[in-house]
């Protein structure tokens, strides 16, 4: 019988977290220590949106650098893991009477290898994305989230991966990098709504106002959370595993539900 896993939802953040060692990747690495091994990962990141919701498919998802003007290490750092295909043929089986698709078009995207550098360093573990359907409302995503109990009972770790606040055009660069009121505001207010179980609240972030439109320009950084929250069962709780906001307008606080 399979032990039911956490589920996570880790703020990535920068590419550079991928070849750094601070906190935040010290984090990753002690809980990926400390997680019971999953037998397979699927991540939902913030980078594969796509018309419809598909899984990719490969036995070696292709290494994707989705990013420009970073260091050479960065595009030299390699996350490759094997055996992948039956774990992401199973997940879709599960999915695909609510509409998931399949592909071999995609791989591991940022969102999901520069955590997993961290998390499993060894890429021992097979791992594959789920998209993100740029049609959904909030709640087709978080109810297609619910569709994923049953990987989680089956010895997946579900992943979500994004920022909770992500506004790249008012990143600070200078000597003052403190975070915005406004950053500060929707972070909190997603934090609360996370400890209260409030997922009515969750599903109406826009109603924020100004505080989410300058948090979230465009929605696809938060909307991996709605997958994890959704997975949240009456018994468990939400523990926040890192909590910050830098650069003044990326939210870093990644949690686990268990």
């Amino acid at each position: 019988m399979n032990r039911r896993l956490p589920v996570l939802f880790i703020g990535h953040g920068s590419p550079m977290n991928a070849i750094e060692n601070n906190n935040y990747t010290k984090m990753l690495k002690n809980l990926g220590e400390t997680i019971e091994k999953p037998k397979a990962i699927l991540i939902i990141s913030a980078h594969w949106l796509t018309d419809g919701s598909y899984i990719d498919i490969q036995d070696e998802p292709k290494q994707i650098y989705d990013f420009y003007g970073f260091p050479d290490e960065l595009y030299q750092l390699e996350y490759k893991p094997t055996g992948v295909k039956k774990y992401a043929q199973f997940a879709y089986e599960s999915l695909k009477d609510f509409g998931v698709k399949s592909t071999n078009q995609w791989g591991l995207d940022h969102g999901a290898w520069a955590i997993l550098k961290h998390l499993y360093p060894n890429a021992d573990i097979p791992a594959f994305q789920l998209s993100l359907n740029h049609n959904f409302t909030p709640e087709e995503h978080y109810k297609l989230g619910l569709k994923l109990k049953t990987l989680r009972e089956q010895g997946f770790l579900i992943l979500g991966s994004g920022n909770i606040v992500h506004n790249l055009r008012k990143i600070k660069f200078d000597s003052d990098t403190s975070p915005y009121d406004w950053a500060i505001e929707f972070d909190s207010y997603i934090a609360k709504a996370l400890t209260n179980n409030d997922h009515e609240a969750l599903l109406n972030y826009k109603n924020q106002g100004i505080t989410e439109k300058l948090s979230l320009p465009t929605d696809e950084h938060y909307l991996p959370l709605l997958y994890i929250a959704a997975l949240k069962e009456a018994d468990e709780k939400v523990s926040f595993l890192y909590e910050g906001i830098e650069l003044g307008s990326l939210s870093m606080r990644s949690f686990m539900i268990s």
